[in-house]
C-alpha cells in the first residue's frame, strides 16, 4: 500500500503543479506513478467543468471563461505537456536527422518555431472553449479528453522503446511495472471511452456516433504519433508523450466545439 501512495505522490509531484510530499524517486516508489497519470487529468477536466458552471452562474464573458479555461491546465499542469509540446514541434520542423531532433529535443531552450507553434496552440484552445461556452453540449467531451489523452501518453512511456537511455521517460519506463501500468492504462482508456459512448447513446444516436467519431480520430493520432516516434526518434521520450497528450486535449475539444457547433 506504501508503494501505492508513494506511486500516487511522485505522478502528481512531476505532472502537476499542486504540492506533495517528497517522496524518493526510487523503483519502488515509482513503481506504480504512471497509473496515476489519468487522475491529474481527471482533476483538470473536474475543475474545467466547476469553471464552466461559475462563469454560467456569473454571467461571465465569453472571452473571458474562454482564456482562464485555456489557462487553467497550464496551472494545474505546471506546463509540462506544453513544453514537450514545444520541444517536439522545433525538433520536426529542423528536418534534421535523428540525432539532431533528439538534440533539440534536449535542449532547455525553446526555438522560434516552438514559440509559433505554442502560440497556434493556445488560440485555438481559447477559440474551442468560446465555442464550447456558447453551445456546450459536448462539453463532458471536453472534459473526458484530459483523461483520455494522459491514459494514452502513459501507455507510449510503458509500450514503446526509449529514445534514449536518459530522461524522464526512461527513468518512469524502467521504474514501472511496464504490464500492470499498460493494463491499468488501458482500462482507464476503455472505461472514459465507455463513459462517452453511453452518454452520447443517452442523448441520441447522432451524438453517440459523433463520440465514437472523436474516439476513432483518437486511436488513428495514437497511430500516427506511434509512426512518428519511431520513424523520426527512434523511439519515444518524455517531449514526445507529452507532445501526444497535448495534440490529443486539442482533438478533444475540436470534437467538442464542432459538435455543439453543428447541433
Amino acid at each position: 500500500m506504501k508503494s501505492v501512495w508513494s506511486g500516487f505522490c511522485v505522478a502528481f509531484s512531476l505532472y502537476s503543479a499542486i504540492p506533495m510530499p517528497q517522496t524518493p524517486w526510487e523503483k519502488k516508489t515509482m513503481r506504480w506513478a504512471l497509473c496515476f497519470l489519468p487522475l491529474v487529468g481527471a482533476l483538470v477536466g473536474g475543475l474545467e467543468l466547476f469553471w464552466f458552471w461559475l462563469c454560467r452562474a456569473w454571467g461571465a464573458d465569453l472571452l473571458f471563461y474562454a482564456v482562464f479555461a485555456a489557462l487553467l491546465p497550464i496551472a494545474v499542469t505546471g506546463g509540462i505537456h506544453l513544453d514537450g509540446f514545444a520541444d517536439t514541434c522545433d525538433a520536426m520542423c529542423s528536418y534534421g536527422t535523428q540525432e539532431k531532433r533528439l538534440e533539440i529535443l534536449k535542449d532547455p531552450h525553446i526555438g522560434a518555431f516552438g514559440v509559433l507553434w505554442l502560440a497556434a496552440f493556445l488560440l485555438a484552445e481559447i477559440a474551442c472553449f468560446a465555442q464550447i461556452y456558447r453551445e456546450p453540449a459536448f462539453l463532458p467531451l471536453a472534459a473526458a479528453g484530459f483523461v483520455l489523452s494522459r491514459a494514452g501518453g502513459g501507455r507510449r512511456i510503458v509500450r514503446l522503446p526509449c529514445a534514449k537511455s536518459s530522461g524522464l521517460a526512461y527513468l518512469f519506463a524502467e521504474g514501472s511495472d511496464k504490464t500492470v501500468a499498460a493494463r491499468v492504462l488501458a482500462a482507464v482508456w476503455g472505461l472514459t471511452a465507455g463513459w462517452l459512448l453511453l452518454q452520447g447513446r443517452q442523448r441520441d444516436l447522432r451524438t453517440a456516433g459523433w463520440m465514437a467519431l472523436f474516439l476513432s480520430a483518437l486511436l488513428l493520432w495514437g497511430a500516427r504519433h506511434r509512426r512518428l516516434c519511431l520513424r523520426c526518434f527512434g523511439g519515444v521520450t518524455g517531449d514526445l508523450a507529452g507532445f501526444y497528450i497535448s495534440v490529443a486535449e486539442l482533438l478533444a475539444l475540436l470534437f467538442a466545439a464542432w459538435g455543439g457547433l453543428m447541433g
